[in-house]
């Protein structure tokens, strides 16, 4: 099983942001030309979340990925784990910040677990906290360093386009700020892709326990 580390964490997202970078656009783009339709809205809106379930499969996805039937399916679960999150995190944010950056990276699987395994919100929250348990400063530091790469890269590569000609320079900004969305929400993909396949060592685990508790009826001593 793959571990998660940071330099995995931010080599990977950057592949997988860049192979996604124009399906990630076009769904954007769709997302904003049908936002104004009602019940649909809500699905695509969801959709673009759900991209990263997506992105963590593997491959190349379809911007037509946000028109899939199966995220307006939980839409009233889908509202009910955010109010969750928001509330838990809000409180932890209240005991100076800390407890809530560790609320919000203990639980930041959460929605993605409900998307892709159906989840009820409750089971989503928990099984995120078992998953992320003894990772967190992984997947804080890898965002953090992934982040900081990015920006770097763009503002050297600005500074020499915009050394050529000006207009080079504001250019690689934009594009670069596009680019950096897009390897930001790859690394949520990839790092779901790692801690997903934990979800289903626990599950295991969770059996085999379960299994191993259970005595048949054959092996039981017999009473004289």
């Amino acid at each position: 099983m793959n571990q998660l580390t940071i330099g995995g964490i931010v080599s990977n997202s950057i592949q997988l942001g860049l192979k996604n970078m124009v399906s990630i656009i076009g769904a954007v783009i769709l997302w904003v030309i049908t936002i104004w339709i009602p019940y649909l809205n809500v699905g695509t809106s969801i959709a673009l979340i759900g991209m990263v379930v997506a992105i963590s499969k593997g491959g190349v996805i379809s911007p037509l990925e946000i028109f899939n039937a199966k995220y307006r399916r939980n839409m009233g679960e889908f509202f009910l784990l955010i109010g969750f999150l928001e509330i838990g995190i809000f409180a932890g944010l209240l005991f100076a910040i800390i407890p809530g950056i560790v609320i919000l990276i203990a639980w930041s699987q959460a929605i993605f677990l409900l998307i892709d395994k159906n989840l009820n919100p409750t089971e989503a929250i928990t099984m995120s906290n078992k998953i992320t348990y003894g990772k967190k400063w992984t997947i804080f530091f890898g965002y953090f360093i992934l982040e900081i790469v990015l920006v770097v890269a763009i503002a050297i590569l600005s500074a020499i386009f915009g050394a050529i000609w000006g207009f080079l320079g504001t250019l690689v900004v934009i594009v670069g700020f596009i680019a950096l969305l897009c390897i930001m929400l790859a690394a949520a993909a990839y790092i779901y892709s790692v801690l997903s396949k934990e979800e289903i060592n626990v599950q295991d685990r969770k059996s085999t326990r379960l299994n191993s508790s259970h005595i048949p009826l054959s092996r039981m001593p017999s009473s004289a």
